[in-house]
């Protein structure tokens, strides 16, 4: 690897803004330490293991070295869906309170913050000065960090790519307990095998990210009612070009003629002139909350195939046939399910598995042939999310890749559930493509390599930069990463 460069001087804190959202488990304050068991954002698979939770990022060399033989993995804000931040037997450090914006340009849009610093912290700290951040998963209570380490992507790849592309460097803490200053010139193998890598290359302490000039905090969204797969995947290839924003929901359940009906959203941010006049004296108001909380215990089986018929078929028919020029709000279009803290809690004690994969172009079929076994296994999705996906970057284990993605979120108790997924696993790797690692929790390790290429690259620099394996996870022994 190439040599790193000099370690730029501490810049000043700023005061730290906490996130609003409501934490999932309790904080662990001080040098203690706190036995506890830690799901995905699925609560699904718990392990126990020792968490720290240090405020200050100078603590984190003491903590690697009086780690136990089980190693170390970071964890922010638990919305993997998975147990890429789990490490059972192991330590698991929340960055959470490492949370402090060092400084902000409002110039030229660059900020640079501490790991634990949430997407909803930045958006309050930059939408006043016309800043938004670059890319903008389903939820914005995810930290820097973790969107680095998923590389995370949304309604934007088309355009836009994975949020990696807009990260100018991070300080990452390695496993001997050097901090180096990671940029994608300088360190490119470092760079790119750690966007994606789900926290094994090492502990980012801080990044410097470029962020997105907007006029507005609203987007003007327009809105098609589709018929069927067709016309769904038709209307999002059209219009690739005409906005900077689009997704679909579909319909996982419907079948014969509606296959794959959806609700298409696209959009832009607004221009001031597209405010009503009332609006225009503050157009970069931005104010996130939550409108309720999902209870602490709710009823298993509460989403279940008659259920989640009747949801799929209310909101289709709720959705306007055809909609242009409706102004929404940041957390309306983006971030739907923000509005309820805790949204995981519906599908009772249980949890759910959300499964998600992309296809390359030309592999339109596969789409279509899972949406009819999953019709057809009554398989129950609410949360089915179709989108297109541009460019991949370079990240060695990142997701996207030009062509389709398909999320979907199904109740872990589902009949059937594990035979389906593993037929959608044979799918998928026919047409060449991949799962995400950020929501797996089941693919077969022997699968992984022919999903991702520079797999064998990965696992050799990490031999190279951590050859006692201090960085690890339960994904990552189920894996073998």
């Amino acid at each position: 690897m190439p040599d790193s460069p000099p370690q730029a001087p501490p810049l000043p804190a700023a005061r730290a803004q906490r996130v609003s959202q409501e934490p999932q488990e309790p904080p662990v304050t001080g040098d203690d330490h706190r036995r506890m068991a830690l799901t995905g954002w699925g609560r699904t698979a718990p392990t126990v293991a020792e968490v720290a939770e240090p405020a200050d990022p100078a603590e984190l060399p003491r903590l690697l070295t009086s780690a136990p033989a089980r190693g170390v993995i970071a964890r922010g804000l638990g919305r993997s869906y998975n147990n890429a931040a789990q490490n059972g037997g192991g330590l698991v450090i929340r960055t959470t309170r490492m949370n402090k914006i060092i400084s902000f340009d409002p110039a030229g849009g660059l900020v640079t913050c501490e790991a634990g610093v949430s997407l909803e912290q930045i958006m309050i700290a930059t939408l006043p000065a016309g800043w938004f951040v670059p890319v903008s998963p389903g939820t914005r209570q995810v930290t820097i960090g973790g969107a680095i380490a998923a590389d995370i992507h949304g309604k934007n790849h088309h355009r836009a790519g994975s949020f990696a592309r807009h990260v100018r460097s991070f300080d990452l803490l390695m496993a001997d307990g050097q901090v180096r200053r990671v940029a994608p010139e300088a360190s490119p193998d470092l760079f790119w095998a750690t966007a994606g890598g789900m926290g094994l290359t090492g502990i980012i302490l801080r990044a410097t990210v470029a962020l997105t000039k907007v006029e507005t905090a609203r987007l003007l969204v327009d809105t098609v009612r589709t018929a069927d797969i067709d016309e769904t995947m038709a209307r999002l290839s059209d219009t690739d070009d005409s906005y900077g924003y689009s997704v679909a929901w579909t319909d996982c359940l419907a079948r014969g003629a509606g296959l794959g009906r959806s609700i298409v959203t696209s959009g832009d941010f607004a221009k001031v002139s597209d405010l009503p006049a009332a609006e225009r004296r503050d157009p970069l108001r931005f104010s996130p909350r939550s409108l309720a909380g999902a209870p602490r215990m709710v009823p298993g089986g509460l989403l279940n195939r008659r259920t989640v018929a009747l949801l799929n078929e209310a909101w289709f028919r709720k959705a306007p046939r055809r909609r242009t020029g409706e102004l929404q709000a940041i957390g309306a279009f983006f971030h739907p399910l923000d509005g309820i803290r805790n949204w995981n809690r519906i599908y009772g004690p249980a949890g759910f598995l959300q499964y998600q994969y992309v296809v390359p172009v030309g592999a339109d079929d596969a789409v279509r042939r899972s949406l009819e076994r999953i019709s057809q296994a009554r398989a129950p999705s609410f949360v089915t999310v179709l989108k297109r996906f541009g460019e991949g970057d370079p990240g060695w284990l990142s997701f996207p890749v030009p062509g389709w993605t398909l999320a979907l979120d199904f109740p872990a108790r589902t009949p059937g559930l594990a035979g389906l997924l593993d037929w959608l696993d044979q799918l998928v790797l026919a047409a060449g493509g991949r799962v995400y690692l950020a929501k797996d929790s089941r693919v077969p390790a022997g699968s992984l390599a022919a999903m991702y290429p520079r797999l064998d690259d990965f696992r050799r620099l990490r031999a190279e930069i951590d050859p006692a394996g201090v960085f690890v996870s339960d994904l990552a022994r189920r894996l073998s990463l």
